[in-house]
């Protein structure tokens, strides 16, 4: 199994350059000042052969009061707490500080392989420090360069050699890769000979041919949803509560929560388990209205935030029940269902509300009335200092994966499409009708559909929102985007001498 390697230090001497580096993306922020991480931050990485499992942490300082950095503290603690071995980083051009010297004791009682790295070391400028390094009484240090990627195979002989002969090769097992089965073949051809226009045909005859075209064997092949784990990413306004709802679900400190606004700033992927289900959370930095992100760190966790927003399955968008529904949040809701996440609506710090009944009723008539893209998402109302509700939000959450990742039978559709269409047929366009001839769910996440209609590139936009409304509430699809293409249908003149038969030729006076 990956070796679980926790990179510590004190701020600004590269932990996070170097978690980049091994993880082969850059995914954690840096920046030249010190302190930009705050939570510790976890993802696979690779160092030559060895498969790791990275913990990035914040900066070391030698607090222990109520102080934000006492509390970055006790985060880097748990990572040591759970590491199989730890990286001690240290900056060569500046050499070994006091700083230094406090966190090497800390790990000195922790009891775990510890590999010292000298960081910066590239040049003449770094070599002092790196002999500087011995002091510290970890044995002989890495020179390396996380920026320029020196170094590295110094650094995989010495993790090597700290875990022993049978450890290292027990590092060295890799799980079997999971490969999802592709798609089948394209539904459309399958169904291109049936004529849903054919008057003839009774419901069932429909039913029955679009059943014998096979066309939902692909749902088949595709793998069963409880198969793979729900990426689900809090986001929201800061100071929003995001942090403390995780550390509510995971019953635990796992994230770096306080009074102070804006406290996360990397995005953190945390996997968790639920009722057998595996969730893979990720927790964000808050958003607020582009005109007011000035700070370069700042845009750079702006940014990372809405990475993680469109590598979701599911955005869970955590509004303070006292300031709901404002600009901001519709803005994160449209970015979320224009990327096709399913969406569900959290209305954090309930605790603080007094007339509970009144304000969701106002909140409810809000979402409906300002989030009509929203679909008629789930609003769960909740607290995550204590806990109130809390076991409300995880069974809304799947219930919207499972409409994200629905497939609806062919032939459910196509039955619904005729009853509809004889009910509300569309709007004629100079005077011509748009027929409707079949409908195909071409994928889902999130439920993708394609009509084919004759003359329809002339479909009117609001009877297309009219048939994705009634295939939402016929299918029970609430809270995802549902995305509708009509098409043309064949003309089948299309390629003949002419629409109205052969060209007549005029008569040639003589």
């Amino acid at each position: 199994m990956p070796l679980k390697l926790a990179i510590v230090g004190r701020p600004n001497v590269g932990k996070s350059t170097l978690f980049n580096r091994l993880v082969g993306k850059k995914i954690a922020l840096v920046d030249d000042q010190p302190g930009v991480t705050r939570d510790r931050k976890m993802a696979d990485g690779r160092l030559a052969s060895l498969p790791l499992s990275l913990i990035d942490t914040a900066g070391f300082d030698n607090v222990n009061d109520d102080s934000l950095e006492a509390r970055m503290r006790a985060q880097t603690e748990a990572a040591i707490a759970e590491a199989d071995l730890v990286l001690f980083l240290v900056d060569a051009r500046v050499g070994v500080t006091p700083e230094d010297e406090t966190f090497a004791g800390l790990l000195r009682k922790a009891n775990l392989p510890v590999v010292l790295a000298a960081n910066k070391a590239e040049g003449r400028a770094g070599e002092a420090g790196v002999f500087d390094a011995f002091s510290l009484g970890f044995g002989e240090p890495v020179g390396l360069s996380a920026e320029h990627g020196e170094g590295m195979a110094e650094l995989y002989e010495a993790i090597r050699n700290a875990l022993g002969p049978e450890a290292f090769e027990r590092a060295l097992e890799e799980a079997e890769p999971d490969y999802e089965k592709g798609a089948g073949e394209d539904i459309l051809e399958k169904l291109a000979h049936i004529d849903i226009d054919d008057t003839t045909l009774s419901d069932e005859e429909l039913v029955a041919a679009i059943e014998a075209a096979d066309v939902d064997a692909d749902a088949a092949d595709a793998p069963a949803p409880a198969d793979r784990p729900i990426r689900l990413a809090i986001v929201g306004r800061p100071n929003a509560g995001k942090s403390t709802l995780i550390n509510q679900l995971l019953q635990s400190d796992r994230l770096l929560t306080g009074p102070e606004a804006g406290i996360t700033r990397d995005s953190i992927t945390i996997n968790w388990e639920w009722e057998g289900r595996q969730i893979r959370l990720v927790d964000t930095a808050g958003l607020r209205r582009k005109n007011k992100v000035q700070e370069r760190l700042e845009r750079m966790s702006t940014a990372e935030t809405i990475r993680s927003l469109k590598y979701a399955d599911i955005v869970a968008l955590v509004m303070d029940a006292h300031e709901a529904m404002e600009k901001q949040d519709l803005q994160i809701a449209d970015l979320a269902l224009r990327e096709g996440r399913g969406i569900v609506l959290v209305i954090s710090k309930w605790d603080t509300v007094e007339d509970t009944d009144g304000a969701a009723r106002h909140i409810r008539d809000l979402a409906n009335r300002l989030m009509p893209n929203a679909g008629g998402a789930p609003v769960v109302f909740l607290s995550g200092l204590t806990g109130r509700n809390i076991e409300k939000l995880m069974p809304a959450v799947v219930k919207v994966y499972k409409d994200w990742t629905a497939r609806a039978k062919t032939g459910d559709l196509n039955r619904w499409l005729r009853h509809t269409v004889e009910h509300h047929p569309p709007p004629s366009v100079q005077g011509k009708r748009i027929k409707p001839r079949y409908m195909a769910q071409m994928k889902a996440r999130p439920p993708t559909f394609v009509l084919i209609a004759s003359r329809g590139d002339q479909m009117p936009e609001g009877y297309k929102r009219y048939l994705v409304n009634g295939i939402r509430e016929a299918f029970d699809m609430h809270g995802v985007p549902i995305r509708l293409f009509v098409r043309q249908g064949k003309n089948p003149y299309a390629g003949k001498v002419g629409a109205d038969g052969p060209p007549r030729h005029k008569r040639r006076n003589n």
